[in-house]
């Protein structure tokens, strides 16, 4: 099956659907983005052009399978298309958060949350504490929470 966004004006997804992958091949029996948004639109009643192909199996730029990425995440509802990445986009967690390119992911505008130390990993699992990373968009910072079991 292959799926397709539909997106509005401003570029956010409003529903994803599947299509036979039979109904989108050309001529030569290869899978075909356009021949899958004129039959969108044909079937929909929504501009071709406003439908996006998207993989199911990519997820912050991976492959599940370890096959090439498609367009950095599967659309989701609420997602955000960028044409000029070729990205669709989660919604933005915080203001002040920036796109990473590279993992097609939202980040802190100081990086990713810390690492845990080798205690805090051990506490975790042995479960006498929870150790946690929260943003705290007010100070900029990374704050560690320790909620007891």
């Amino acid at each position: 099956m292959a799926h397709f966004a539909k997106i509005s004006e401003e570029n956010i997804v409003l529903n994803v659907l599947t299509v036979n992958n039979s109904d989108i091949l050309d001529d030569n029996g290869v899978e075909s983005e356009l021949i899958g948004q004129k039959y969108l639109e044909k079937h929909n009643n929504w501009p071709a052009e406003k439908w996006i192909q998207t993989s199911y199996n990519t997820f912050e730029n991976i492959h599940k399978e370890g096959k090439v990425p498609f367009r950095g995440n599967y659309a989701g509802i609420g997602f955000i298309w960028d044409s000029n990445n070729q990205i669709f986009w989660p919604p933005k967690p915080y203001d002040s958060w920036v796109k990473d390119l590279l993992k097609a992911k939202w980040k802190s505008p100081i990086g990713y949350e810390p690492e845990f130390t080798e205690e805090q990993k051990n506490q975790n699992y042995i479960g006498t504490h929870f150790w946690n990373y929260i943003w705290n968009e007010a100070n900029q910072t990374w704050d560690l929470t320790n909620l007891k079991n």
